[in-house]
């Protein structure tokens, strides 16, 4: 087995029901308004940025799900604010493939 990186993603019911309609196995295709596909890489910022979703959607979910390292090691991680605030910055055009390369199940660690 390859060895995996351990990704977050907060999103709302809107997402999740899409991420459910896949098998609980691909991310949904970006808006046009969404160049960038943005998980992070731990969870506390996944809780912090969760948190905007409660605010805005009334409800959110933070995300857990592997992805083959030997793919993320093409891509940056990116500190955005605080020490912890780090994330990758996969384009979208990039989503397939990264959806090609996730191992096991996106799955729910927590809910609000």
């Amino acid at each position: 087995m390859s060895e995996t990186v351990t990704l977050f993603r907060p999103c709302n019911q809107a997402e999740w029901d899409l991420v459910v309609a896949s098998g609980c196995k691909r991310w949904p295709p970006r808006l046009p308004i969404q160049p960038i596909f943005y998980p992070v890489t731990n969870l506390r910022y996944a809780q912090e940025v969760n948190a905007w979703n409660v605010n805005e959607y009334g409800s959110g979910y933070v995300t857990k799900f592997e992805v083959e390292k030997a793919f993320m090691d093409r891509y940056e991680i990116k500190t955005v604010g605080a020490s912890h605030n780090t994330e990758w910055w996969i384009p979208a055009e990039d989503l397939e493939e990264l959806n090609d390369h996730i191992v096991g199940l996106i799955e729910i660690v927590e809910s609000a």
